[in-house]
Order: structure tokens, then sequence, then C-alpha cells
């Protein structure tokens, strides 16, 4: 290999590094956010247009937990309404004793998890975290996601919600902590988010 493709080669694995690469924050063991998420449904909700697609709410949401990865998207439809996901864990999946025995990941808008030795039942893992769509209701959230760092507590509210476009495209929110796989992600029209921790 000459020299160079060994610089493009270090341009490209810097490149990634800088924009995979999230810091994290370590709050210690123990459960830091107990409460479990809070859902409302909303009965005759008004549609609205938001970049070009009609917006339904389909429940009031208030979750506050601790993010367990985060994942930006620049390609993809999706991307276009939710540019970040945040794996999300509350009760034993806030407590980082619980956490150091299992691997968490995201890609293609899914959150994974994996262990070897489960440190509590695998329902309480899949009915305690959930991977959640975040779609930004104005500037400031959408300022704020970028300083939101993988370990902290976040409090987000606002609603759940199903996009439609024109053409037919549709995307929608769960309205359940207890379903798992395709279809599983809360996708939330996200209208105040606070860093806690």
């Amino acid at each position: 290999m000459n020299n160079k493709w060994l610089y493009i080669l270090v341009l490209l694995v810097v490149a990634w590094y800088l924009f995979e690469y999230e810091p994290k924050t370590e709050l210690g063991p123990g459960v830091k956010a107990p409460r479990q998420p809070q859902q409302q449904s909303i009965r005759g909700a008004k549609s609205f247009q938001h970049n070009g697609y009609e917006i339904t709410p389909l429940a009031e949401f208030d979750i506050e937990a601790k993010v367990l990865a985060k994942k930006t998207y620049l390609l993809g439809r999706e991307s276009e309404l939710s540019p970040v996901d945040f794996a999300m864990g509350w009760g034993v999946m806030s407590d980082e004793a619980v956490l150091k025995e299992i691997k968490i990941s995201q890609s293609n808008r899914f959150y994974w998890w994996r262990t070897e030795t489960f440190p509590v039942k695998r329902r309480e893992i899949e009915t305690s975290s959930a991977n959640m769509h975040i779609v930004p209701a104005n500037a400031n959230v959408k300022s704020l996601l970028k300083n939101v760092q993988v370990g902290q507590i976040v409090h987000l509210k606002g609603k759940l919600i199903k996009v439609q476009a024109k053409d037919g495209w549709h995307w929608r929110s769960s309205l359940t902590r207890d379903d798992t796989g395709n279809g599983a992600c809360e996708l939330i029209w996200t209208e105040k988010i606070d860093i806690r921790s």
C-alpha cells in the first residue's frame, strides 16, 4: 500500500471515529431513573403539517430515563424527521451495575442488546428499555440533542405520533413498552428535553 492510500485510510478512520464516537457519562451503580414512562391517550387529535408530512398525535408521553446509546442518522427518509435515536432505560435498566453485564448497540433504527450472563430477567430488560426516535418539535430541542451524552439521565416530554406522506409512506409509534422487534420503537414529537445528570 503506497502512502497516498494509507493517508486516505487514516482520514477515513478518523472521520468515522469523530462521527460515531459519543462521550459517555458514568453515574455509578443503583437505579437512577425509577419511574415508568407516562402515557395518556389522545382522542380526536388534529393532524398538522411538518416538513411536508402529516403528523397525528396518538398519546401524551413523558419519560425520564438513562440514555443507553445514541445514534445520529443522516441518510434515509426517516432522518428528515428524526435525526437522532436514543436507546433509553428506566428501572433496572438505569442501574450501571446491571448495564455493565449488557452490551448495547444501535443500527438501522433498531436498538440491540446481548449478554452472556443475565443480571436480571430477560423480560425486565425488554420492558425497561426501548429505542426512541426523536422528532424535535422546535429549534431548541434540535439544538439540545447534540448535548445529550450516553449515560446521562434525560427527561423528554411530548407526544407519540404517526406520520404520513402524500405518496403513502408512513411511520407509526409503538404505544406500549411491552413489545419487541419491528414496530416496537417509540416515535416522539419531542417538545421539551432536560438533561438531568
